[in-house]
């Protein structure tokens, strides 16, 4: 608090930046103070070490709202080598293809495998396992094996509930699994589903969707109060056709997702940054593309501290030197370079 009231000096002070304010779409220029990896303070600070900006963009951290780790054939520590270069400070993923095969012993794993890394890792728990039941698997959940794990402080939720059909037509067995996730996110995958059948659906408690791929399927479940994870990943590419569905005032209803996305594109095409590319490219003004890409994630998903500069969040920062078109020149997760130039630094 002393650093806070200016008594004493901050570890950091990265002066003279452009601020990406997400919590009032502003963007401006001024100071941010950070010490014991948080920000403390935005202003006139003084610091132990001063990182002079001279004018260029400091964005909170992007943040994926969905995303299958699998899909790009990586260990985590290796996913995240590749990532965060391009921005990335968080992940809520779903560890699908781990519960196939390892059952809770694959969701263990990585949780274990995803800690003390410049990514923070959030974990939503795959709620069809087998994706069906003519599929042969390592194990079948149920809603007790969810309730087994859902109070680990990064189980963020329970993962797309890819049986909808046996949502809104009530089965016990997939309600139960919603009822475990105890007020935690709930996911949706319900790939056209509209009118009653999708009413049935969010009324069950189902809170966001990702696959979306048209407008008006888009417009109808944001209209019913799923949150909208628009996703351009490398299999589906679905944000130019939904994009123009988002404005600023429907925005913080919507964050980005890849859902999965190839290691190879991953590192020629970039994560979260090209989505935000992308949506700017296609009107989505620079600041509002941010928010999709950070708070909003953040909010949906009850990631405390994460996703914006502010006084007691996470000192997890994006340098860019161009903010409409994104390019990022260096990274910083808790104050800690870990990215410069496009190179993993750790």
């Amino acid at each position: 608090m002393s650093v806070a009231r200016g008594e004493e000096p901050a570890e950091i002070v990265f002066k003279n930046a452009q601020l990406v304010n997400v919590l009032s779409a502003e963007i401006y220029l001024t100071n941010v103070a950070v010490d014991d990896g948080r920000v403390v303070g935005i202003g006139d600070y003084e610091g132990r070490e001063t990182i002079g900006l001279e004018g260029a963009w400091l964005a909170p951290s992007l943040i994926d709202g969905h995303f299958h780790v699998e899909s790009t054939m990586l260990t985590i520590p290796e996913f995240v080598r590749a990532a965060v270069p391009h921005g990335t400070g968080a992940m809520v993923i779903d560890p699908h293809e781990y519960a196939n095969v390892l059952g809770l012993d694959g969701i263990r794993y990585v949780l274990e495998s995803s800690k003390n890394l410049p990514v923070d890792f959030f974990i939503m728990l795959p709620s069809c396992v087998p994706a069906t039941h003519l599929e042969t698997a390592g194990a079948r959940f149920t809603a007790d094996d969810l309730a087994l794990m859902i109070a680990d402080d990064r189980i963020a939720g329970v993962a797309e509930l890819m049986n909808y059909p046996g949502v809104f037509l009530g089965m016990e067995s997939e309600l139960a699994k919603i009822r475990a996730g105890k007020g935690k996110a709930i996911d949706g995958h319900a790939p056209g589903l509209r009118g009653k059948n999708l009413n049935g659906y969010a009324l069950a408690g189902v809170r966001s969707d990702h696959e979306s791929t048209e407008l008006e399927e888009a417009r109808e479940k944001l209209r019913l109060g799923m949150h909208l994870l628009v996703r351009e990943g490398s299999t589906e590419r679905n944000l130019e056709h939904i994009i123009a569905l988002v404005t600023p005032q429907n925005s913080a209803n919507c964050s980005f997702a890849t859902d999965d996305k190839l290691a190879g594109d991953l590192v020629q095409e970039g994560h979260l940054d090209h989505s935000i590319r992308r949506a700017i490219e296609l009107g989505v003004a620079p600041i509002t593309a941010i928010q999709i890409g950070s708070i909003n994630t953040a909010r949906h998903y009850r990631l405390r501290n994460h996703g914006a500069i502010a006084p007691r969040f996470w000192a997890d920062f994006v340098v860019l030197d161009d903010v409409e078109k994104f390019v990022v020149r260096q990274v910083y997760k808790k104050e800690k370079l870990v990215a410069e130039k496009g190179h993993y630094l750790g």
